[in-house]
């Protein structure tokens, strides 16, 4: 196990890692901030939802979600239609221009990307990748393996 400075470094890192976030933001399309753009990526990734599924893999208010939806819709990237098994909800789905522009999102990022890490070598994406995805899916395990912790504050 790594010892506590590790940690406290890594606690930095993820802090730091914001820049790279919003960097990445800046490269999206003036029509599709990042709330829209988060919309129609969970879309294509999982498939037409409801709105209330939508909300918790945002992990925000239905308020903001509802936001964040009519942004999408108005532009004609996603169409809500009743959900059959209950009218009162809406499923979300993508319309052929909300694939085409989930496409033109993703050209936007991996361009960036290949651009900042140019001076990478294909081993070293990989080993970034493998080790990011391995963090994630310690975080999206439904039953911690040790106690939480509270967090280190910079």
């Amino acid at each position: 196990m790594a010892e506590q400075a590790q940690y406290e470094e890594l606690v930095r890192q993820f802090s730091a890692f914001g820049a790279v976030k919003r960097e990445m933001g800046r490269t999206l399309p003036s029509d599709c901030p990042a709330g829209s753009a988060a919309v129609l990526t969970l879309l294509s990734r999982h498939g037409h939802m409801r709105m209330s599924k939508l909300a918790e893999l945002l992990a925000v208010d239905m308020s903001v979600t509802s936001r964040h939806v009519a942004h999408v819709v108005e532009r004609g990237w996603i169409e809500r239609s009743p959900d059959p098994a209950d009218k009162r909800s809406r499923i979300l789905r993508l319309t052929p221009a909300g694939v085409a522009q989930v496409d033109r999102l993703s050209r936007c990022t991996t361009e960036m990307l290949a651009q900042r890490l140019s001076d990478w070598t294909d081993d070293e994406v990989a080993q970034l990748t493998r080790l990011m995805a391995r963090l994630r899916s310690c975080f999206d395990e439904q039953t911690p393996r040790t106690p939480a912790t509270p967090a280190i504050t910079q």
